[in-house]
């Protein structure tokens, strides 16, 4: 037997990254008087932790809650980037329908058709909101064909085609039912939501629900967040937790919390249709079913698309090993990568024949650099290698991840972008001209798209945008030369000194300035022709009894080259490393010296 809740809507904000979802939420918020009037909560309230601001994106789904009427909105946000795919698959079961972004310049993008199809594979109904209306190319009648032929090609039938279409420019807090009667509210986007969005079907029987997040507490210990979908559960209850393996255990449920605004608060009993949050449940992992101890049955766990991209996570074996970590051991190493599997659905660690090295694999080269980042500032020390594809043999023949690159560029960068995607075995499938702007369609092996986004900003000047989507494994497409050229590494350990750098300066650009500590093998620059050189920073400039004018002993330097950790990344090699600490972030060979270098190239040439 079934019943409707009529005082709940749970809804998920979906899109293609940077189309507006978070800055939506803003407004929904604000609108809802969730805060005082004389509460200034700035913008992109919902991206909390420092590296979401600073990136300016979505990374970690959450959730919040707000009020219209007498009807709680139940609002999940969710990334919007391909790499955090994961995210939105763990959380879109919580919800009964949708709203879906496109912005009114770019139109649908990779990411959109990702999210809407994963949205259709679990029943959710739709609201299209075609946003930004006030960017200078929006074209809000081409957003919406293209967005109704995504709709056509996605859809599974006919009801999935009804959609109501709104009009928004979220950042002003504005929505209507046509782009010319956009109002100053969002009025009618909450009207859409409470007849649009389907109420949450309650199923009576013992309790039961799905975990979709985990989280923890300084106070109450572990949190165990998802949505009720059958029964209550109050206080001090004792259920059952039924884990991917094993016996299943009983647990009392400490405190029973819903989500209200930006912060939680305690109840004393939550419903079938609630996303809830308990404590006191110490062992639960997400995907484990809690229910009624004398009723034990599991819901389907939450299915995760398998990761494209590895790399390996080891101790950190320079020279500068312990100097500025607090974490960096072997052992701490690879507990800090298994708790990260408990709330990383996309991530996979395995072991290797080293035990010092970890063998990580992600969604994508974004998804291992922010698990790097946020390790590097939790305190821990490690070195990474070159992110790699994940191959696969299929009847006897080779096979690599392949995807769908879309691309935005102004007409005059257009061969310069086709003749870099030409030499790492992409093929162009569409080329679309929009006024001064070019849209170009390319299917491209995963492993052509390690280290071309910062290629891609370079050879547009910041004026391109670019989104990809996983398309699925295919045959091997060829080996393809590397464009980078030699490194310079440091031949001896030291600080590095002016007249030593100017010297190096001579031969390529450089990553250090003087005063930096370098040891033997560390990369110091890149020289301007193919083969490695090594160069001696630390030289320092002879004493001599000869005056100088101070024009000859004046050293003009080139400011260092300064690069991100994911520009890092893409510069590695097959036999370099990242050494990754709380302060720096080095570049460096496997193998520091000159002759260990020389014999593993005869070891590899052997082999």
């Amino acid at each position: 037997m079934t019943t409707l809740r009529h005082d709940i809507r749970n809804l998920a904000i979906i899109a293609h990254v940077d189309h507006g979802k978070t800055t939506l939420v803003d407004a929904l918020l604000k609108q809802s008087h969730t805060f005082r009037d004389n509460q200034d909560m700035g913008t992109l309230i919902m991206d909390s932790s420092p590296l979401e601001r600073e990136k300016g994106i979505t990374i970690l789904a959450k959730n919040t809650a707000i009020r219209y009427h007498d009807t709680v909105i139940n609002i999940i946000d969710t990334p919007g980037h391909a790499d955090f795919g994961g995210e939105v698959e763990r959380v879109l079961n919580m919800a009964d329908g949708c709203l879906l972004l496109v912005d009114a310049a770019e139109g649908p993008m990779p990411q959109t058709r990702f999210v809407l199809r994963k949205a259709f594979e679990v029943g959710l109904r739709p609201i299209l909101v075609i946003n930004k209306l006030d960017r200078p190319l929006a074209d809000a009648k081409r957003a919406l064909d293209l967005a109704h032929d995504l709709f056509l090609e996605l859809a599974d039938d006919a009801d999935q085609l009804d959609i109501p279409v709104l009009y928004a420019i979220a950042k002003e807090g504005r929505a209507g039912l046509t782009p010319e009667s956009v109002g100053d509210s969002l009025e009618p986007l909450f009207e859409a939501i409470l007849h649009h969005v389907p109420c949450p079907v309650v199923e009576v029987g013992p309790f039961q629900m799905l975990v979709a997040n985990r989280g923890y507490d300084d106070y109450t210990g572990t949190l165990a967040m998802g949505r009720i979908t059958r029964g209550s559960v109050r206080p001090t209850q004792v259920v059952a937790v039924l884990p991917a393996s094993g016996a299943a255990r009983r647990y009392k449920v400490g405190q029973v919390l819903l989500y209200r605004g930006l912060g939680k608060e305690a109840v004393e009993e939550a419903s079938a249709g609630d996303i809830a949050v308990l404590t006191g449940l110490e062992e639960v992992t997400i995907g484990d079913t809690l229910t009624d101890p004398d009723s034990p049955e599991a819901l389907p766990r939450i299915a995760i698309d398998e990761p494209t991209v590895q790399m390996t996570f080891g101790v950190n074996t320079s020279p500068f090993n312990g100097r500025e970590g607090k974490f960096s051991t072997s052992r701490q190493l690879r507990a800090r990568l298994l708790r990260e599997l408990e709330v990383n659905l996309g991530l996979r660690v395995a072991a290797t024949e080293s035990a010092d090295r970890m063998l990580v694999s992600g969604r994508g080269e974004l998804h291992l650099a922010v698990l790097i980042e946020t390790m590097r500032r939790e305190g821990y020390e490690f070195e990474v290698s070159r992110p790699e594809v994940i191959t696969k043999t299929v009847e006897g023949k080779l096979h690599e991840p392949f995807e769908h690159l879309t691309i935005d560029v102004p007409e005059g960068y257009v061969g310069a972008v086709t003749e870099a995607l030409g030499r790492r075995r992409g093929e162009m499938i569409e080329i679309a001209y929009e006024g001064t702007n070019v849209r170009l369609d390319y299917t491209i092996p995963t492993r052509g798209l390690i280290g071309f986004r910062n290629t891609f900003l370079t050879l547009t000047a910041g004026n391109g945008v670019m989104g990809s989507l996983f398309l699925g494994y295919r045959a091997w497409a060829g080996d393809f030369r590397e464009q980078r050229n030699g490194a310079l590494t440091a031949s001896s350990a030291g600080t590095v000194l002016a007249f030593g750098l100017a010297n190096a300066q001579e031969r390529g650009d450089t990553f250090v300035e003087p005063g930096t500590q370098v040891y033997e093998g560390m990369i110091v620059g890149l020289q301007r022709r193919p083969g490695d050189m090594q160069v001696n920073v630390c030289k320092e400039k002879k004493q001599t009894n000869m005056r100088s004018s101070t024009a000859d002993i004046m050293v003009r330097l080139t400011p260092a080259t300064r690069m991100s950790l994911e520009q890092c990344l893409d510069f590695l090699a097959d036999d370099e490393l990242l050494e990754v600490t709380p302060k720096h972030i080095r570049l460096r060979k496997k193998h520091l010296t000159e002759v260990d270098r020389s014999r593993a190239h005869r070891v590899r040439q052997g082999s």
